[in-house]
């Protein structure tokens, strides 16, 4: 049976042990929609800085910014090659991240059960 302590507090399962300031920088990282857009591009291969830049209408140190902040999480690695800056997303980060919301969800659902069956239960 899941309770918020299991689910909220310091680990989350066997497969997703993370602090809650660990959290904290991954979902803020993905509450921004141009650091969601570059990590799912991150995804799908290796992209360089520059590379990513091209298609946003910021300066190339804003993008900079926004991979930082990624980077920070956990989310993408940066590497470099040559002059560049290549990111590329960790899937198995990403993965941790994916199996936190699952937990949740689980959570939630497991309260909402609870609690349809009291208001569904007749009354006394």
């Amino acid at each position: 049976m899941l309770d918020a302590d299991s689910v909220l507090g310091q680990s989350y399962n066997q497969v997703v042990v993370r602090s809650d300031d660990e959290l904290n920088r991954v979902f803020r990282a993905l509450a921004d929609t141009t650091r969601r857009d570059i990590l799912r591009r991150t995804l799908v291969g290796e992209v360089s800085v520059s590379g990513l830049a091209e298609d946003y209408r910021m300066s190339f140190a804003a993008v900079q910014k926004h991979v930082a902040v990624l980077e920070r999480a956990g989310l993408v690695k940066k590497a470099v090659v040559g002059r560049e800056r290549r990111v590329r997303a960790d899937p198995d980060e990403v993965a941790r991240a994916r199996a936190c919301l699952q937990e949740l969800e689980a959570l939630w659902r497991h309260r909402l059960t609870a609690l349809d069956a009291v208001l569904s239960s007749p009354e006394e």
